[in-house]
């Protein structure tokens, strides 16, 4: 094995242990503003997507709804309003979630100093 198959194995690492970075999520809003750039100011295409941070094939995407008059459309089956119950459900959850971090806590103190007091 010469050394390039070397440090091709030692930095080899299988699907499931390479985590991906999570999707970017933009809005509406900010989709409208960042097109606005091209087809208002007359920058780049590339310009504009560096300043704002955003991939240019996925820029390029959103002129392109724009001008078919098709943007507004985009993520609007993930867009869902929020209910009461919903953020009332998410709230308890939350608050679930710290009471059993708590008491696992507590479980593991108590189980200490009784071995402790021996």
């Amino acid at each position: 094995m010469n050394k390039t198959d070397a440090l091709i194995n030692a930095g080899a690492a299988s699907n499931s242990d390479i985590e991906r970075a999570p999707r970017a999520m933009y809005t509406h809003a900010f989709r409208q503003n960042a097109v606005q750039l091209v087809l208002r100011d007359g920058k780049g295409v590339a310009q504009a997507a560096r300043e704002l941070d955003v991939n240019v094939k996925t820029y390029a995407n959103w002129l392109k709804l724009a001008r078919a008059g098709t943007l507004g459309a985009v993520d609007a089956h993930r867009v869902q309003p929020v209910t009461d119950l919903q953020s009332e459900l998410a709230r308890v959850k939350r608050a679930l979630a710290q009471v059993t971090e708590e008491r696992d806590i507590l479980k593991k103190a108590t189980a200490y100093f009784a071995a402790q007091s021996r």
